[in-house]
């Protein structure tokens, strides 16, 4: 069996479609998966032994990009099934154009006529109680209709492919301690300022974890470099590695730390891949619905009466789930 799978456009998402290229290999050892993506993940993809080949997609967010996914789908031949885990109906063009006999992915969008198998999203909540998780969407749509209308799945851990020479090279060109326990930090999270603990929080949970014997890196993307000074500002020891990694460079340092503390991130979910320890943070999100995928995981949550609220900015402006949750208790998690 040949996929095409039409990857996510997140880097936590695509870490977690992982387990659905795991499912495939066990039901089919000699399938042959290739993933359409965002050209940012190709690095990440490359670094999952499931997968054959990423593929650029050609489009940008917001754009529709109609004659490139033309163009781009008359040279994708041969698969046998497309898998779109995306829910926009430009994502399910390419399968559409491409001629691929089977087209599994969510209805909606007046997208059903591109799809062979168009089927329902279970609901997420039924009265307070959870039903659903984002990686069982995606190994649901792996899954023949019979075993996706259960909605029980056995979910494999991602585990994305270490190299330990880029690793060793990265940690000496950042001029970092080879020798010394390290404990990332990552600040930042794209969703907005209702997942981030508060950086007066990271820099004395920073100080802290120096003081115990630690070198600190604070890892994140170019719009975290104001945030990672902010956090390593006059302490010896914390070194502000945001915008400064590319996000191989960040799996293999991940694989070298002894802890990783993360919001509800990309990030989390990379160092959870890269068999990092992961401390995971969690503010207006809710871990019963992107939990890292891992063991070896604690979660940190104060429980208020108004989360989870999965908004963005907090609606109160208080934010109370988050400055609740004090330095010593993820210090504590952290041991």
């Amino acid at each position: 069996m040949k996929y095409l799978v039409v990857g996510p456009s997140w880097v936590g998402d695509m870490v977690m479609a992982q387990a659905l290229f795991k499912s495939l290999k066990q039901q089919d050892s000699e399938a042959d998966i290739d993933v359409l993506a965002p050209g940012w993940s190709l690095p990440i993809i490359d670094r999952m032994p499931e997968v054959r080949k990423g593929i650029a997609a050609p489009w940008k967010s917001g754009e529709l990009a109609l004659k490139a996914q033309w163009q781009l789908a008359r040279s994708l031949k041969g698969y046998d099934k497309a898998i779109i885990l995306p829910r926009s109906f430009k994502s399910a063009l390419i399968p559409f154009f491409a001629g691929i006999p089977e087209r599994v992915g969510f209805s909606g969008e007046g997208r059903s006529i591109l799809l062979t198998d168009a089927r329902r999203r279970h609901p997420t909540r039924d009265g307070a109680v959870i039903t659903d998780k984002t990686v069982w969407r995606y190994l649901g749509l792996g899954a023949t209709k019979a075993d996706y209308e259960k909605y029980q799945f056995e979910v494999p851990e991602p585990s994305l492919t270490i190299n330990e020479a880029n690793a060793r090279s990265v940690v000496a060109k950042l001029e970092l301690e080879p020798d010394q326990p390290a404990i990332a930090i990552c600040p930042g999270a794209e969703f907005g300022p209702a997942k981030q603990w508060p950086l007066e929080s990271h820099s004395a949970l920073a100080e802290q974890l120096v003081q115990q014997g630690n070198q600190v890196w604070v890892i994140g993307g170019p719009k975290d470099a104001e945030a990672g000074d902010q956090i390593a500002e006059g302490q010896a020891g914390v070194f502000n590695l945001c915008g400064k990694t590319r996000l191989e460079d960040t799996v293999d340092l991940f694989s070298l730390c002894r802890k990783v503390v993360s919001h509800d991130s990309g990030l989390m979910h990379v160092a959870a891949a890269a068999g990092a320890d992961v401390v995971a943070i969690y503010g207006s999100t809710s871990p019963d619905f992107t939990p890292p995928l891992t063991e070896s995981a604690i979660i940190v949550r104060h429980p208020v009466e108004c989360s989870p609220c999965f908004d963005r900015t907090c609606r109160f402006g208080h934010y109370h789930c988050l400055t609740g949750i004090s330095v010593q208790r993820v210090l504590e998690a952290c041991q």
